[in-house]
């Protein structure tokens, strides 16, 4: 498999003539637009701030990428990929944003700033939404080998 670097994105080059817009915002955020045959496709690619983080650091990065979302046209199809440090549970109140799926069963509140967008925004959190075994939901093992959680999710 050959990749492109297309202004600091790896793009396949396989759509590379489907690229139509790369914007680094951030160090935090960046997305890529891809034209298909109907609409496009926008890839939103972020980088959280951790569950340690201040309020005021994940606020901000919450309103950058409300500002950024905000700008695409709805009727777009809009992906959010990357490391969003969420450890979203199955909290009934959430169910229709997060579905029943997740590994953990109590969200934290990196997970609560991220549904509160997702709900926002009209997306779901599909890496919770449909069922898998365990073994496919767990994306991350705490030092001690033993203890895996869910953390890499996608909207």
């Amino acid at each position: 498999m050959k990749l492109i670097n297309w202004e600091q994105v790896l793009v396949h080059r396989r759509i590379v003539s489907a690229v139509k817009t790369v914007e680094i915002v951030s160090d935090r955020l960046s997305y890529i637009v891809l034209r298909v045959r109907w609409r496009n496709i926008i890839v939103v690619n972020v980088h959280s701030p951790s569950e340690e983080k201040s309020d005021e650091a994940k606020d901000s990065f919450y309103e950058e990428l409300e500002q950024v979302f905000d700008q695409f046209p709805k009727y777009h199809m809009k992906i959010i990929l990357g490391d969003i440090k969420a450890k979203v549970g199955r909290e009934n109140i959430f169910k229709a944003t997060i579905g029943q799926e997740s590994v953990q069963q109590d969200s934290n509140d990196n997970a609560v700033r991220l549904i509160n967008f997702a709900t926002s925004q009209n997306l779901v959190v599909k890496s919770t939404i449909f069922p898998h075994r365990n073994i496919h939901k767990e994306t991350w093992t705490f030092p001690d080998g033993k203890t895996q959680k869910n953390i890499d999710l996608g909207l």
